[in-house]
């Protein structure tokens, strides 16, 4: 079984590659990197057609904001690229060596980084697209949606949530603690003010982007809990915004994107091509 799940990822990766170009492990902080770990970089996935601008999607990693790499998802990337996207997935310092504070500055600047290179690698840079999984999909969601992180979000056309974590911190930590387990007591402080600056449920308003949001079934119940509760608060403010339930498990909801075929692709397709 172990040799075939290989061959089949195998064969998926020589598929996929032949319509892109991967420029792997770009620097993107552009400052001094004072974390006691090696300092974040991201690669780019660009369809090998440049003669056009092409839409481009920034997709966060997930890992409980303490594991995860840029590396595992390059066959998402790959995907994403053969269906004309400029697909940009940076990698950032994970707790214990940072905290949301940090790890949110950090996607906030690949963002950045993206907008003044974007042009470089064929992508359009007012056409910006951010996806992330899990503990991405809070910080994609943060740091746009927190005005304390960026000073221009106009060029963000989009945010698509995927089993998104950590919608409302606020809520949740003060119901759960934080403890040294998974370092959460590292990653959110012990203070409930910045769990609510940490929270991309109470910075909802007339200025969010059009928000996507991909939920399964199956997924951790309180996970499940606030993305229905942050969903419902979105539609006060976008009430055309569209929830896509699956019947799939937490992890499945992101490897899904690893088959050229998944139906999701199409759907975020129709979602950025809605919007001008």
């Amino acid at each position: 079984m172990r040799n075939h799940l290989f061959l089949f990822a195998l064969i998926i990766s020589i598929l996929t590659g032949c319509g892109s170009v991967k420029k792997e492990d770009i620097t993107y902080l552009n400052a001094d990197y004072s974390a006691s770990a090696e300092e974040p970089q991201l690669n780019i996935f660009q369809p090998k057609d440049s003669l056009v601008q092409h839409d481009v999607l920034l997709f966060v990693h997930g890992g409980n904001w303490n594991s995860g790499n840029k590396e595992t998802y390059s066959i998402l990337g790959r995907n994403f690229a053969a269906k004309d996207y400029v697909t940009v997935i940076p990698g950032y310092t994970l707790s214990p060596y940072a905290n949301y504070d940090q790890m949110t500055l950090e996607i906030a600047k690949a963002i950045k980084w993206t907008h003044e290179n974007a042009a470089n690698y064929g992508g359009n840079p007012d056409r910006i697209f951010l996806m992330g999984h899990a503990a991405g999909g809070h910080l994609a969601a943060l740091a746009v949606m927190n005005p304390k992180y960026m000073d221009n979000k106009a060029y963000i056309k989009g945010i698509i949530l995927d089993d998104a974590a950590g919608l409302d911190q606020f809520k949740y930590l003060q119901e759960n603690p934080p403890t040294n387990t998974a370092y959460y007591d590292v990653t959110w402080t012990t203070n409930p003010e910045e769990w609510k600056n940490a929270s991309p449920y109470y910075f909802l308003d007339e200025n969010t982007p059009p928000i996507l949001t991909f939920l399964g079934t199956k997924t951790i119940p309180s996970l499940y809990y606030y993305n229905d509760l942050f969903h419902q608060k979105l539609l006060e403010f976008q009430p055309e915004a569209k929830l896509i339930i699956l019947n799939k498990k937490h992890g499945a909801m992101v490897t899904q994107f690893f088959s050229p075929l998944s139906p999701r692709f199409g759907e975020i397709q129709k979602f950025t091509e809605g919007i001008q």
